[in-house]
């Protein structure tokens, strides 16, 4: 009873605080000299980068509302019906310049960079310690002879601030530094958008610095009358100590704040508070500590680019590119895949706050969205650019993808997570019921009826076969179809929660008529008739296991497709992926109780895959050992899929119940989490210890039944009360603020 008891003290005082480890800081002995390996903060409105540059140090500024928004590609021109047709004609590249042209052709619309401040290195002297505390998100440079400086994007507030320690304090006064739109080189430089245009072929006149004796201001047109300002404030507020802050404002003058010590502490006490709260949301501990310092790592960035009210995660995010030019595939929305999976960790980490700056962004360019839909498709109802700016206009692209007409099932996913993880009647009746139903009655509106079985007029799988005319096929592949099948399940499950059960048997009705998937011996196939033929960097194919769960392999029937399809993957080998292969691969071996080779990829991803800073890099960082691609361009989404990674070998929510630690390695002998969510609204903590589960508690955050699969008949701990068991699935009703602990009997 000792044992047992201390036991549970040691879990819950080792949980409870839930703050990373400060072995899992990003800390260096000296700057870094990319921006890609610099260290990052930010609040998901503001960002910045530190490093080095030419002898100073570098902080490399950025807005994630600053755009150029002009617009280059002419969607009204033509239609679904027209492209149909030119594939009929085999005119397929009248289709290629009308939509894909544009895209490379014209530098915007895009993401900007703002600017950087700096500071004259040479003035601080050697740099011994260059640390980013993920606790509190605060960095700090420490040099030779005793001078320090910190600095912080504060949490909630659209301002970072700095602070110096020096006894010449005085003299390490900052610079802004504004990027170049004016330069003497060629402007019609030949790069890629994957490389990122120059800034000059953008037209703007440079922008202009008013200084003061302790301020400078940047001011710097863009287009059609749309500016932004950088305003640089700092103060010698003691002999030996110096403070500033910066900010950004977009399309308005920016405001000088007031700047004192108190100020100054107060602000980075708020700060502090907020990222406390934040850690506090859930924690894990796996043995394999190198893949815990990614996943607290993957945390870390999501705490600093998602923020309701600011915009949705882009590829790059608050981290634009500073390196002269526009960023990597021009920094925008690319709803294909990197959208879906930066928001994979959110619902699991019980971060559901951050998660819902997706679905509010979806929600505010809805009204846009319709009307491309009924432009683009002929259809009522709701479909969604799969590329995009800002404001939700299409930026074009390859049309298969950035003009797919499955886009917004996947994103309706979103708004089902956002309702089946937090439960909340209010979000269901106002965006999720809304947004699911008319992206539904779009795809009713798009397909059509042929001997009984409904049909899209031209389906496609992303990036399989590029942007050809083989990369349409006039059957459902694999990817299209189980986003319909999803798509017309979640719709009836949203209605009957919002009482409306005719409606609900219409859409499982929709969902009867949609053919069955494509399979043959090697599992999932990419389309009728055509199985996966060679590495491929996408893992459309097999939505059904995950992300979407229409495959389930605790079914018996399931279970043979699952792992002929993962086997197949294996077969083809990764040479064609990317980071991001690696990271959803994971979850779909997990999603297969294939721990080892689960795990074996989330290793690949990090030591492969991601710079010093743990940015995710796309390729591969080691001379091409996995893969051909060895460039390095920074996006996002494979970093936060490799958290979800980590989440799936710890619980995976199911259509109907959840399951604790369903593909952890035998050698891990002792795992744990506390208050990771589940569908449902329930927050579960679990831990396991010598492959035993010792601990198992749940709190329900809405009144609900708690599903799980577990062999060994449980029980609630405090009653003595049996769970109710259905096969190896075991009920228990809870109210809202219930909090059980479950053993086995």
């Amino acid at each position: 009873m000792k044992y047992c008891f201390l036991l549970l003290l040691f879990f819950t005082t080792r949980m409870v605080v839930g703050q990373p480890s400060t072995n899992y800081n990003l800390n260096f002995t000296d700057l870094a000299t990319r921006w890609d390996e610099a260290i990052p903060l930010g609040n998901g409105q503001l960002g910045a980068l530190v490093w080095k540059k030419e002898n100073t140090i570098r902080f490399s500024l950025d807005r994630a509302d600053l755009w150029d928004e002009r617009k280059a590609f002419d969607v009204e021109k033509h239609d679904f019906t027209w492209v149909q047709q030119q594939l009929k004609n085999n005119n397929y590249q009248a289709a290629q310049q009308w939509g894909d042209a544009p895209y490379d052709r014209s530098p915007y619309p895009t993401k900007l960079p703002a600017a950087a401040m700096t500071f004259d290195l040479a003035k601080f002297g050697k740099v011994i310690s260059n640390e980013l505390d993920l606790k509190s998100a605060i960095h700090t440079i420490k040099f030779d002879d005793g001078k320090i400086l910190t600095s912080f994007v504060h949490a909630t507030r659209p301002m970072g601030y700095f602070e110096i320690t020096a006894e010449n304090a005085n003299e390490l006064r900052p610079e802004l530094i504004p990027h170049q739109y004016e330069v003497n080189s060629d402007v019609h430089e030949q790069k890629s958008v994957v490389d990122g245009q120059s800034l000059a072929r953008l037209g703007y006149k440079q922008g202009n610095i008013v200084k003061t004796k302790n301020s400078e201001l940047l001011h710097q047109e863009t287009y059609d009358h749309h500016f932004f300002e950088v305003l640089l404030e700092w103060e010698k507020v003691s002999p030996n100590k110096l403070i500033g802050y910066w900010t950004i404002s977009n399309d308005q003058k920016a405001k000088a704040q007031r700047l004192s010590t108190q100020q100054f502490n107060t602000a980075k006490q708020s700060h502090m508070t907020w990222w406390t709260n934040y850690w506090t949301q859930s924690t894990i501990s796996i043995p394999e500590k190198n893949l815990e310092k990614q996943y607290y790592l993957e945390l870390y960035k999501l705490g600093a680019t998602a923020r309701q009210g600011a915009p949705a995660i882009t590829l790059q995010a608050v981290w634009t590119a500073d390196n002269g030019g526009l960023p990597p595939w021009k920094g925008d929305f690319h709803n294909d895949l990197n959208t879906q999976l930066s928001y994979w960790p959110a619902y699991t980490a019980n971060r559901m706050n951050e998660a819902k700056s997706f679905t509010d962004w979806l929600w505010k360019i809805r009204p846009k969205n319709l009307a491309y839909t009924k432009q683009y498709f002929g259809v009522e109802g709701l479909n969604i650019p799969g590329v995009l700016t800002l404001n939700g206009d299409p930026m074009g692209g390859w049309i298969q993808y950035s003009l797919s007409p499955m886009v917004s099932a996947w994103t309706a996913q979103h708004f089902y997570w956002q309702w089946k993880y937090g439960m909340d009647p209010k979000f269901l009746r106002k965006q999720a019921y809304p947004y699911i139903i008319e992206a539904a009655t779009y795809l009713k509106n798009i397909t059509y009826l042929s001997d009984g079985k409904r049909y899209l007029p031209l389906s496609s799988s992303p990036e399989y076969n590029d942007n050809t005319t083989a990369a349409w096929f006039v059957n459902w592949t694999n990817f299209d179809l189980s986003l319909a099948q999803y798509l017309f399940t979640i719709a009836a499950e949203v209605s009957t929660a919002n009482g409306k059960s005719q409606a609900a048997k219409e859409w499982l009705q929709y969902r009867a008529e949609l053919p069955s998937f494509a399979v043959d011996e090697t599992g999932l196939q990419v389309a009728v008739d055509l199985p996966m033929k060679h590495s491929h960097r996408h893992m459309s194919p097999y939505m059904a296991i995950y992300p979407l769960g229409l495959l389930d392999i605790n079914n018996a029937k399931d279970k043979p497709l699952i792992e002929n399809s993962l086997m197949h993957l294996e077969q083809l080998g990764t040479r064609a992926w990317v980071g991001y292969s690696f990271a959803w691969m994971a979850c779909l071996h997990a999603r297969a109780k294939q721990s080892k080779q689960a795990v074996l990829n989330l290793q690949k991803f990090a030591n492969n895959f991601c710079s010093s800073n743990s940015f995710h890099l796309n390729g591969d960082q080691n001379g091409g050992q996995y893969s051909d691609f060895t460039y390095r361009p920074f996006t996002l989404e494979g970093n936060f899929a490799f958290a979800q990674g980590i989440h799936e070998l710890l619980i995976q929510s199911k259509s109907d119940y959840i399951e604790i630690f369903p593909a952890i390695p035998d050698d891990w002998k002792n795992v744990s989490f506390k208050n990771l969510r589940t569908a449902g609204g329930f927050i579960v903590s679990a831990e396991k210890n010598d492959n035993k589960i010792t601990i198992l508690k749940v709190t329900a955050t809405q009144n609900g039944i708690f599903r799980i699969f577990e062999k060994t008949d449980l029980q609630d701990l405090s009653s003595k009360k049996q769970l109710t068991k259905n096969n190896q699935v075991q009920c228990i009703s809870l109210k809202k603020g219930q909090t059980i602990e479950l053993g086995s009997i």
